[in-house]
């Protein structure tokens, strides 16, 4: 699947559900840092995606897909807890691009991918609306908070740097919603 894919499925996916977005076009970037001042929007509100690789025991490898606020960065520890985990590390950008169907820096904070798992950082969710790269490095989307649970569905979890609390203590109120 290519990107252009990747956004048309995206669109058909929040019509589908009903989900009212806007689009804003913008120079080609996919730097949270950077593109963000382009769109108009707080760091905190931007949903930075990275795609990870969670090793449980010697012979099962999870992909994960997690999304946390742009003026933070994904903790990897609290990743590997939540995961029950035995190691963790970022995806390869090859593997990274082949499951979330569109290039770094573009990675929608949606899975379309049964070996992507979708968690998300509930600080994220403070913000009433979240902007994203839609899959584009020139076109990026806003979502109202709550329609992109109620579409998304995703796991959360304390994954944020500096954010919630101790990975040991995140996980009773961890959960998908």
């Amino acid at each position: 699947m290519n990107q252009e894919d990747t956004y048309e499925q995206l669109i058909a996916f929040l019509a589908q559900h009903e989900v009212p977005y806007r689009l804003i076009n913008h120079a080609p970037e996919g730097r949270t840092e950077l593109v963000s001042p382009m769109r108009g929007n707080a760091l905190s509100q931007a949903a930075k995606c990275i795609v990870l690789m969670v090793k449980i025991g010697k012979k099962v490898t999870r992909y994960i897909l997690a999304v946390v606020p742009g003026d933070t960065k994904v903790d990897l520890p609290a990743v590997k807890a939540l995961m029950g985990g035995t190691y963790v590390a970022f995806a390869s950008t090859d593997i990274a691009e082949r499951l979330a169907g569109s290039v770094a820096g573009t990675i929608l904070p949606f899975s379309f991918n049964q070996e992507l798992e979708l968690v998300v950082d509930p600080s994220l969710l403070e913000n009433e609306e979240i902007y994203f790269n839609a899959a584009r490095l020139d076109r990026s989307m806003v979502l109202q908070t709550r329609d992109y649970i109620a579409a998304a569905r995703p796991r959360l979890g304390h994954i944020a740097e500096g954010r919630g609390r101790p990975p040991e203590l995140a996980s009773p109120s961890d959960r998908t919603i």
